[in-house]
Order: structure tokens, then C-alpha cells, then sequence
């Protein structure tokens, strides 16, 4: 089945409807710029919120942007994080400090050259890959690391999940195109923010909206397959 991430969460009930509505992971922002950031109080409330009222939590994972190895490590240990997702340049040894598993955000540009993306962004998934890393691809829009609710060239994310690279893919997603993604790039997972947001706000209906959307696209396909 097609992972799902709700990331960008700023109240414990929108955490909550996520894992109830069947979400595997839940985004908390601490980047610094970010519209979304979250204090550190904030997000404990949100991380213990889940573990009291959840049997089967989703996994929280706490986004960073070339912030020092210490700060990360120090707000992951102290909001009892499951996971980091690293948004920014970060290198693969800066990967390898982090005290929990990691997601590494790899940006997609605007080149219409389809061959020489995949190749860079295969090079650099295979590495991350290798180390124990997820991947997600995102769309980079001037100088934000994600959230920005625009897609990229899906046709470079299917050549990726063609060669067998697991990734969540991220960016311009909503309830009412990640079925059609979903179908048309067979990613590991799916990644949203902006598109399950309501003026700014995260709306409960949307995100069980993407939610179902996602697991009825993934049913049709496992389906599909059986009859094979």
C-alpha cells in the first residue's frame, strides 16, 4: 500500500484525524523561516497527544533546514521524534549525525532535460538509499525547501520509480490529483502540506479526503495486479 505523510501540522486534533483516517507518518515544522514552524512545547503536545489516544500512532517526523546537527538532535530527543526529514543541503555525513532515521527532502528543478534530472536525483537516491535513508522528492520554488503546494515534472518521478528507487513524492498533491500521481508514478509514498490547507489552515475534511483518496487508488491497484 501507498505510504502517507500529512505534514505541516500545527494542532493535535488535525494529528489526530490524521491517524485516524489512516495517515503513516505526521510532518512537524522546525525550520526557522517556516510559515508552519512549531515551538518545541507545541510539538510534545502534539507527539504525546498521538501516543495517549493512538494505539498505532503514525510516525512523527520533524522537518530541519541546514540547522546545526546539535539543535537537531537536541529538539528530537526532546520532543521524543521518530524521525527527521532534512530539507535542506545537508550532506550525507551530516545524515549519518542524526539521532533517528532519515527522510532527505532531494529538490526537483524546472530543466525540461528529463534524462539529466533522473540521473543526478538517481545518483543521489541510490547513495541516500544505501545509507538507510528515505527519500522524498519535492519541488523547489526560489528559495523555500517545500510546502509550497506546486507540483514538478512527474514524468522525471516515474523514470525513478521505474529503476526500483523508493521515494515519497511531495509537492502540488491534493485530494483530487493523488490518485492520478499515485497511477501515473507509482511512488513509495505520497507527501502533503498545503494541499489538504484551507486559507492557510489545515482542514480535517481534506486531509480524509487525500487519505481515502490514497487508499482507494492503491486498493484499485493491488486489484488490478490480482487479476494479472
Amino acid at each position: 500500500m501507498t505510504r502517507v505523510k500529512i505534514c505541516g501540522i500545527q494542532e493535535s486534533s488535525d494529528a489526530l484525524v490524521a491517524a485516524q483516517a489512516g495517515a503513516d507518518f505526521v510532518g512537524v515544522v522546525f525550520v526557522p523561516t517556516a510559515r508552519r514552524r512549531l515551538d518545541e512545547d507545541r510539538a510534545l503536545r502534539i507527539v504525546s497527544t498521538l501516543r495517549e489516544k493512538v494505539g498505532t500512532p503514525p510516525r512523527v517526523v520533524g522537518l530541519f533546514a541546514d540547522q546545526p546537527i546539535g539543535e537537531v538532535n537536541r529538539i528530537v530527543r526532546h520532543c521524543g521524534l521518530d524521525m527527521a526529514q532534512l530539507c535542506g543541503s545537508e550532506s550525507l555525513e551530516y545524515c549519518g549525525e542524526v539521532g533517528v532515521p532519515v527522510i532527505k527532502v532531494l529538490h526537483v528543478s524546472d530543466s525540461p532535460a528529463v534524462e539529466e534530472a533522473v540521473a543526478l536525483l538517481s545518483q543521489a537516491a541510490l547513495a541516500l538509499r544505501e545509507r538507510g535513508h528515505l527519500v522524498t522528492l519535492d519541488r523547489k520554488v526560489g528559495g523555500l525547501q517545500g510546502g509550497t503546494g506546486q507540483a514538478f515534472n512527474w514524468n522525471i518521478a516515474r523514470e525513478l520509480s521505474m529503476k526500483g528507487l523508493p521515494f515519497l513524492l511531495a509537492g502540488g498533491l491534493t485530494p483530487e490529483n493523488v490518485g492520478l500521481a499515485i497511477r501515473a508514478v507509482r511512488p513509495w509514498g505520497v507527501d502533503v502540506s498545503s494541499g489538504v490547507e484551507t486559507g492557510g489552515v489545515k482542514d480535517k475534511k481534506k486531509i480524509r479526503a487525500f487519505i481515502r483518496a490514497v487508499q482507494n487508488t492503491a486498493a484499485l491497484i493491488e486489484k488490478a495486479k490480482s487479476r494479472q
